[in-house]
């Protein structure tokens, strides 16, 4: 497996930053450049699969809003003569953004579409109205050339991870719908033998427990796609969780050791909570046979009545709601036919 990074860094070095240096000194000077955003290239984690849309040489550009509305277009179409079809073998990509192997953005539109913000957050409310997921575009990748810093100083207050109030409010939220919506209602739906909605919250549970660990080892979690591998990363809790997540989604497991599993899970993410103080030592529990195990509903009241008036009512946001205004707009602009090539789509020939 080879990752895009590296050789996206030497067509930088050896093509795009020689030629902005010369043409477009003064602007350059405003520039940051690197690789960043959307795709598993990003990541460092790009793969054969990876690579049949939206894959190759990137270089990633953001400018201030002005200059952007006002030079982004000469910029690129002189850029775009200068641009070879391969670099080292590989294809340059086609980015969201206008630009086959650079791609040039507003520094603002790129933080509205990603975080919803255009600066950094100034308070609780907006620290949790970000997806998280979407945190994770701003901070990830790689930056060769930012001298000017609006967008380091973002990215450095965003690692900087959550203030301690909407920490525990998200995780809060998380206890309550791996509990709530996920054991509680796969335990409900099994009683019902409703198999449709115990395999949607099953999976909504494994997938809610997986992020629970993320928050509790203050790191910011990935989109979904990309959530296991990187909880498998992760210092702490996936030792005792991962073997358990293992068993539980093979198709041999019955639903019944799954809900054990899942009751297992309560009880280690529990007691890390009580080991971080974020809530309080208490005395063992046990389930009922039609309620299940809702231990973590438990850590969700002992956090929240103990959070700031300005947070405790306050949902955080949990979905990738900028990304998809922005997806909307992206795909409502190209011919279907392009769209459908993106897909992978192909007409049958009658």
């Amino acid at each position: 497996m080879v990752s895009i990074i590296k050789p996206s860094h030497k067509f930088f070095e050896q093509i795009v930053r020689p030629f902005l240096k010369e043409h477009f000194p003064q602007e350059f000077d405003q520039m940051t450049c690197g690789i960043f955003g959307y795709g598993s290239e990003c990541l460092g984690i790009d793969d054969n699969i990876s690579r049949d849309h939206h894959w190759g040489i990137r270089i990633d550009i953001l400018m201030p809003d002005e200059m952007f509305r006002t030079r982004s277009k000469e910029i690129l179409t002189k850029l775009e003569n200068k641009m070879p079809n391969t670099f080292a073998g590989f294809p340059l990509r086609q980015a969201h953004v206008k630009g086959t192997g650079v791609a040039i953005e507003s520094v603002e539109t790129f933080l509205h579409r990603t975080i919803g913000l255009i600066d950094v957050p100034n308070n609780y409310h907006e620290w949790l109205d970000m997806p998280e997921e979407d945190i994770i575009h701003v901070i990830n990748g790689k930056i060769w050339h930012s001298p000017l810093n609006k967008f380091i100083q973002i990215r450095e207050v965003l690692l900087s991870y959550y203030p301690e109030p909407v920490w525990l409010r998200r995780i809060s939220h998380w206890c309550r719908y791996f509990s709530g919506m996920g054991l509680y209602h796969l335990n409900r739906a099994l009683l019902r033998d409703n198999l449709v909605l115990a395999t949607t919250s099953f999976a909504r549970a494994i997938k809610l427990s997986i992020e629970l660990a993320f928050l509790l080892n203050r790191c910011y979690f990935p989109y979904e796609k990309w959530l296991y591998p990187f909880f498998q990363q992760l210092p702490d809790l996936v030792d005792r969780m991962d073997p358990l997540i293992e068993e539980a989604v093979q198709k041999k497991t019955s639903w019944e050791r799954r809900v054990g599993i899942l009751e297992e899970i309560s009880d280690i993410l529990d007691r890390k909570m009580v080991t971080l103080e974020i809530i309080p030592q208490h005395p063992r529990f046990q389930g009922s046979r039609t309620s299940s195990y809702r231990l973590l509903e438990h850590a969700y009241a002992m956090i929240i009545q103990k959070l700031p008036t300005e947070v405790k009512n306050y949902v955080p946001c949990w979905d990738q709601v900028f990304l998809e205004k922005f997806h909307t707009s992206y795909v409502a602009s190209i011919p279907i036919d392009e769209w459908d090539h993106i897909l992978n789509l192909s007409p049958i020939e009658k």
